[in-house]
């Protein structure tokens, strides 16, 4: 059998059964990567083992195509040289298949390694042994899949650039054209968050397609989710609404007050409230500002979670255990406390639970379905336990 380990003990959610009587599963919310053939079969044939563990049949995993690389028939070892460390290792091996990741990224996946390897300290390795890294099979082959896309949503965005350099007219139809892909079909939180924010007056019509397109841009460049930032706007301004304010924080992510506050870190340090007599385009333009001096592509592709850590309490993405509590200070929204408690600590499953509530209240629509297999697995298991399983 070839065993696929989440973070936390649980099966995928399944959704109904198809016409052959197969399970469906969660789909991806990363609307540049799809999910390769080769992975919805793994899952639909998954098994959970008594540990929460998710197995693939080996008569499965021998007919699996290139998509999940590597081949489920090549076992994926590397042997720890002097100095290495886990994250290290797979920094390396990661890089070693063309894909970059970031240092909290590595050190997230290196508990994953451990944990398959029986290893009981992440950070205790010795030369000359070997480590196995089948574990990251699927976390490779989504990052591969999202690459691909992203290289060709470059093309897209380089097409637009030089139909630009035409008529002012031409370049705007050109540009609704190339992002089409960027509508109803592949975003479709994005989008009702866009048509609400429309119908309560906080994006004239007209700037619709423009704000989906800079959204699309920024998730590019950031490497996240554009339906994310949906969900994290519902969260922190009502869903794009470039007037909200507590006092303290202003705008469609909150830029908040203060030295080394997100209202300083977009340019307005002096006078934070300013912020309020932008535009959500204009708005738009400091959370790149805001996302490049954090940092964010970094963590990259950034979930939901990273994403939302990043506007929230940038320092809090170094702890990357899903169930641990959060170092942030001060009582939240109650919908990002576990339970929503707000006694209760804050961790990324409670943030991603509140998270994905909020949008289908504020949106009145399930759009659950549109997780990714991992994410969606996690949001299961939290579901089902609704408590904290390791608070340090």
């Amino acid at each position: 059998m070839s065993s696929m380990q989440f973070d936390l003990p649980t099966a995928a959610t399944i959704s109904g059964t198809d016409a052959t009587g197969m399970p469906l599963l969660a789909r991806s919310p990363l609307a540049y990567a799809r999910s390769a053939p080769a992975f919805a079969r793994a899952m639909a044939s998954a098994q959970q083992l008594g540990s929460g563990d998710l197995q693939v049949p080996n008569s499965v995993a021998a007919s699996l195509s290139g998509s999940l690389a590597p081949a489920a028939t090549q076992s994926w070892d590397a042997d720890v040289k002097p100095g290495q460390t886990l994250s290290g290792i797979v920094r390396d091996q990661m890089a070693s298949k063309g894909v970059t990741i970031s240092h909290g990224e590595a050190l997230r996946l290196s508990q994953i390694v451990a944990k398959a390897n029986n290893i009981q300290n992440a950070n205790m390795i010795h030369p000359g042994q070997r480590i196995n890294l089948d574990s990251l099979n699927l976390n490779l082959a989504q990052a591969q899949a999202t690459q691909s896309a992203l290289a060709g949503a470059g093309a897209y965005a380089n097409a637009g650039a030089a139909v630009q350099g035409k008529t002012s007219a031409l370049a705007a139809t050109a540009q609704v054209q190339l992002l089409t892909r960027a509508d109803r079909g592949n975003y479709p939180v994005l989008d009702k968050t866009l048509e609400r924010a429309v119908e309560k007056g906080f994006i004239p019509a007209q700037d619709k397609q423009a704000v989906m397109n800079k959204i699309v841009q920024l998730s590019q460049q950031h490497r996240f989710s554009p339906d994310d930032f949906a969900r994290l706007t519902l969260m922190e301004s009502d869903g794009m609404n470039p007037k909200a304010s507590n006092n303290r924080c202003h705008g469609i992510i909150q830029f908040c007050d203060g030295p080394d506050r997100g209202a300083a870190s977009a340019g307005f340090g002096s006078n934070p409230k300013a912020i309020l007599s932008h535009s959500v385009l204009q708005q738009l333009d400091l959370v790149d500002k805001y996302f490049d001096d954090t940092g964010l592509k970094n963590f990259g592709p950034a979930g939901l979670d990273d994403l939302y850590l990043t506007v929230l309490t940038p320092a809090a993405r170094n702890e990357t255990r899903p169930n641990v509590a959060l170092n942030i200070p001060g009582q939240q929204a109650a919908y990002l406390h576990v339970n929503r408690d707000t006694r209760a600590p804050i961790t990324r499953n409670s943030i991603l639970a509140g998270l994905y509530q909020n949008a289908n209240e504020r949106l009145a629509v399930d759009v659950t379905a549109q997780r990714n297999s991992v994410q969606s697995a996690r949001m299961s298991a939290y579901a089902e336990q609704a408590v904290v399983t390791t608070v340090r």
